[in-house]
């Protein structure tokens, strides 16, 4: 069974404003909308608190014609229309004002989700290459989409849901204690605070559930999207019921925290229907009581009644808002994590970059991965500008690492890399790149067509560049067996296509980008003789006065270039030109040899 790597996020509770203080921003870019929302909000609660009252008018109102029997005239002489019409209009704007604001802060919410989602997207990709290589592209997925929809959640009732409440509690309370007995505001403030203190030890409780919960269907996803990505490798070995079995482990995880989660939430819902159920029979009663002894009349036993119903539904509301925001918490705090995350390689460089005719020198580097398996032991040697330099080596050498740090996808353990005389260190990486054009051991491509696979070196090239280094990378005879040209689509990852196919593809997309320096990564590994003799040609030509790195697996491929360095267990063991190399005798002596019986056997 596969595992998967995952981080530990930093604690979040509602006492941690890092949310807060993130979403702040946001907020302030519509001030106009936050504070119009703000003034519908108090608006609406007003309108909410005065329609018990305009009740109990109404009720005391109709009782007082008592057994009379009186004519349709007479009944508007005593009947409260304008009460009436007062009811109706309070109820109207208490819902009417609710979704004025819900529409005004829409937009602010939906603007914090989307400014929100492109920073982390942003942050992800300025991590460094470490980073992602030790986490599931489905899990990171997963994060961003729970913790956006989290940010929405806590924008919208935190601020305009929990805050409103209190306002209307308090409110409520003070009404009772200035026109009743204290007995009402006190049974009220009693069951509110143990509602609030009920609620949030039991929230407490059940978090860790929420968050288990979240771990265990991001764990899932993921399993899931690693292993439909590599649908052609579970087929090679015949793998689908063992996969079918982790991903059923994964979701017996997950069911057994979802459990857990719904156990809690059955225990929080009972204690809270308890505590209301309790306060709202002793104000009813108490009510009842004060009817009979004549010091309260019926519309204030209505009154209370409504108050009760209409207290306890938003603090019922508040219960499922204060769950909702911790498990909101819960599911924003590895979003928040990744922010938190800084890239191993800090783009501290403050020059810009600006060369056509760049010079390289690797000067005595090291590196390692781990620090009890060192790669490169203080290896040297240098690219004069426009030079086309090979390194070749036995694999495990460390070959594709120089290319990995020259790229900067890590940064060096010790000595240098200079470009131009001077330390790429000092560069901004934004420059550096620019510079640089890699193909890959590994072509990976966008899950779009072959132009905009190709395009994606540079957006706006012209259809004649294009065509001009889809030509020279081979790549005309396969595009027009193709019914759809250069609208084909590769498929996720360039599945659809051969490798050959998708290294040539590759080389076009470099070509296109034509920087001053040039890194081939065993670029053709994936072709025929044939066909890469033809690009190694078109390399040859395109890279004329370019400098450039050739990582070669073939040595047939490189014996034209201009310096050739033989990689060994981390150091230069040699370096001259192929017919120099070859009469030394030594490991390129050696390397040539066996690659030439490999061949004879071949054939």
């Amino acid at each position: 069974m596969r595992s998967s790597q995952w981080s530990d996020a930093p604690e979040v509770s509602l006492k941690n404003t890092a949310w807060l203080k993130t979403l702040w921003p946001y907020l302030m870019e519509y001030k106009g909308r936050v504070l119009l929302a703000a003034f519908c909000l108090i608006g609406a609660k007003l309108a909410s608190v005065s329609v018990p009252f305009l009740l109990k008018y109404l009720v005391d109102g109709l009782s007082t014609t008592g057994d009379n029997v009186i004519s349709t005239e007479q009944v508007w002489m005593w009947f409260p229309l304008g009460l009436l019409l007062a009811y109706g209009a309070a109820r109207l704007l208490n819902i009417l004002l609710g979704e004025i604001r819900d529409v005004l802060f829409g937009r602010v919410t939906e603007r914090a989700m989307r400014r929100m989602a492109l920073k982390v997207f942003r942050h992800l990709h300025h991590l460094s290459l470490d980073f992602h290589l030790s986490r599931q592209t489905g899990a990171l997925q997963r994060d961003i989409e729970r913790g956006t929809n989290g940010i929405s959640f806590l924008m919208r009732f935190v601020i305009f849901n929990i805050l409103p409440t209190i306002f209307e509690l308090c409110l409520v309370i003070g009404l009772l204690l200035y026109n009743y007995p204290p007995w009402f505001a006190l049974i009220t403030f009693v069951a509110v605070v143990a509602y609030v203190v009920y609620t949030a030890r039991v929230t407490e409780w059940r978090t860790m559930y929420v968050r288990e919960a979240n771990k265990m269907d991001s764990k899932t996803h993921a399993r899931a999207l690693d292993s439909l990505l590599n649908y052609e490798t579970v087929k090679y070995f015949s793998a689908e019921e063992r996969e079918a079995k982790d991903y059923d482990d994964s979701l017996w995880g997950w069911e057994q925290a979802r459990r857990k989660n719904r156990l809690t939430l059955f225990a929080l819902n009972s204690g809270q229907a308890t505590i209301i159920s309790v306060a709202m029979t002793l104000m009813l009663c108490l009510s009842a009581y004060y009817v009979i002894q004549g010091t309260m009349t019926l519309g204030d036993f209505t009154l209370m009644n409504a108050f009760m119903f209409q207290l306890f539904l938003p603090l019922s509301f508040l219960g499922f808002v204060y769950r909702e925001v911790k498990a909101s918490l819960a599911s924003i705090e590895q979003m928040l994590g990744l922010l938190k995350q800084e890239s191993s390689v800090k783009d501290s460089g403050e020059q810009s970059l600006s060369t056509n005719k760049a010079s390289i020198e690797f000067k005595a580097l090291e590196f390692n991965y781990q620090s009890e398996r060192p790669i490169l032991k203080g290896l040297s040697f240098k690219i004069e500008a426009g030079e086309r330099v090979a390194v070749v080596g036995s694999s495990g050498a460390g070959k594709s690492t120089l290319t990995k740090l020259l790229f900067r996808f890590y940064d060096k353990t010790g000595g240098d890399i200079l470009i131009d005389n001077q330390s790429i260190y000092q560069y901004s990486l934004a420059s550096l790149r620019e510079h640089i054009g890699v193909v890959p051991q590994d072509t990976i491509l966008f899950n779009d067509t072959l132009k905009n696979n190709i395009l994606y070196a540079s957006p706006d090239a012209n259809n004649e560049e294009v065509a001009r280094v889809i030509k020279m990378a081979q790549l005309d005879y396969f595009i027009g067996q193709c019914p759809e040209g250069l609208e084909t689509v590769v498929g996720e990852r360039g599945l659809k296509l051969s490798g050959g196919e998708k290294q040539r593809l590759a080389i076009a997309r470099m070509l296109l980008k034509r920087p001053a320096i040039m890194v081939f990564d065993e670029a053709t590994s994936s072709l025929d003789s044939r066909t890469e003799k033809n690009i190694n040609q078109a390399i040859r030509e395109v890279s004329e006065g370019h400098t450039s790195l050739i990582i070669a697996h073939r040595l047939s491929t490189i014996i034209d270039a201009d310096n050739i360095v033989v990689v060994d267990d981390g150091i230069v063991v040699e370096q001259g030109k192929h017919s120099d190399l070859l009469a030394q005798k030594g490991h390129y002596y050696q390397l040539w040899q066996a690659q030439k019986d490999h061949a004879l056997t071949d054939h």
